[in-house]
């Protein structure tokens, strides 16, 4: 039994969504929810909300829990190459048969006078999805990732988080959270619900006084979290030494965070040793972000870094990285950005004066065109920047003639790396 609408693909069932757009609210995701029998209510959960680093710790706890010998649901966005790769138990994919199923379901529960955004549709699958698991022990426990915001995005309908983290606030998304780190971390905040415990990376002023705020509001018991420190062997926080497998100064925060929700959960009786969460550490993995991969373009052998680095803050980090990592070798940037984001600051914090871009579309209809990106990147390179109509095309030139020390980054939109990891070149 199947959508009505899906004929041939998931991907078109979804697809056909798209037309709503982004409309931030609850009404919808509630309508579906409860028609579905509301298997929201059956599931323990941590809720993950930031502007950057909620993947990562996301992935961090999915691999802890692992190790610890729970079963783990884990619901992220964007995909990078397949609509399955949202939803996971144990870090392997939903099947497509199982897809299918929970797609069917939310379609019969889909009331005419509530039509639902493409999000909403994904998200009500994950839930009836993973109550369906849980009801067969095959899911002890999921962790959820905001899609944006917190307070009117479709994953906060749990009225009992087990734990709520918040990672670092920056500015993006200003059209539908606002323009201000204040009214963002306001939105954020939104998932911190009565009396429970919420892990908080320190942030700028303005986003502190709003996320104590509403843990205030909320008599939720805060605990405030700092980056940990890197030693020679991993990292270490509140005394706690662990294995430290992600690249990037910034996953410092984004592994101590876990580190606090796990402590969070030992409280409430989750059973979590110290060895498992050494174990988990060592063996995170989270795919587009700050990874190396080695492939053949047209015969030759290449090796890229990509990143996602789809706001200024992330942008800084990866520019960190890079020139931390390489101080002393020039930097080839394949480059495509979303019209709906700073691209302007982006490319102020990746670009040095010396450094060379090849801007690329992204595969969606809010790309910049790259023939805006190199003229904005103008003003700061000393070498014009050429447009490139596709991605092959920008990888060619950005290989062609390199120089052995140079490097090759591909970034600017997840979509983009998407792209990237799903072609056969």
């Amino acid at each position: 039994m199947y959508p009505k609408q899906i004929n041939p693909s998931i991907e078109e069932y979804l697809a056909s969504f798209d037309k709503f757009g982004i409309h931030l609210g609850l009404e919808r995701i509630q309508q579906l929810l409860n028609t579905l029998g509301n298997p929201h209510q059956q599931i323990p959960v941590i809720h993950v909300a930031g502007t950057n680093g909620k993947g990562s710790v996301c992935a961090f706890l999915l691999s802890i829990l692992r190790a610890s010998g729970y079963r783990v649901g884990r619901y992220t966005s964007p995909h990078l190459i397949d609509w399955r790769e949202r939803i996971t138990i144990n870090g392997e994919w939903i099947s497509n048969e199982n897809l299918f199923e929970a797609l069917d379901q939310v379609d019969a529960a889909i009331a005419s006078e509530f039509p639902p955004t493409q999000f909403e549709v994904i998200t009500a699958a994950m839930w009836w999805y993973f109550a369906q698991q849980k009801s067969q022990r095959n899911l002890d426990i999921a962790i959820i990732e905001t899609g944006l915001g917190g307070r009117l995005d479709a994953t906060n309908v749990c009225d009992r988080p087990l734990v709520c983290a918040i990672t670092s606030i920056g500015l993006d998304h200003c059209q539908q959270l606002g323009n201000t780190l204040g009214a963002i971390a306001s939105e954020k905040a939104g998932i911190i619900k009565p009396k429970c415990p919420v892990v908080i990376a320190k942030n700028h002023p303005e986003a502190i006084a709003a996320l104590q705020a509403k843990s205030t509001e909320c008599d939720a018991p805060i605990t405030w979290v700092n980056a940990a420190t890197r030693t020679d062997t991993g990292a270490i926080w509140q005394s706690f030494a662990y294995p430290f497998p992600l690249l990037g100064n910034h996953q410092l925060i984004n592994s101590a965070i876990a580190i606090a929700v796990v402590q969070s959960l030992r409280t409430q009786g989750w059973q979590i040793s110290d060895d498992a969460l050494r174990t988990g550490m060592a063996n995170t993995e989270w795919a587009g972000r700050l990874q190396w991969i080695e492939f053949n373009l047209n015969g030759k052998s290449c090796k890229i870094l990509v990143d996602g680095a789809h706001n200024v803050a992330a942008a800084e980090y990866l520019r960190q990285f890079v020139d931390e990592s390489f101080p002393n070798q020039r930097k080839r940037w394949v480059m495509g950005i979303l019209n709906t984001k700073d691209q302007s600051g982006i490319l102020k914090a990746l670009l040095h004066p010396n450094d060379l871009l090849y801007p690329v579309p992204v595969p969606n209809p809010a790309t910049t065109s790259p023939q805006d990106l190199a003229k904005i990147a103008s003003a700061i390179l000393k070498t014009e920047p050429h447009a490139y109509e596709h991605l092959q095309l920008g990888l060619e030139a950005a290989f062609d003639d390199q120089r052995s020390h140079d490097i090759v980054i591909l970034c600017g939109s997840l979509y983009l790396v998407g792209e990237f990891l799903g072609q056969k070149f």
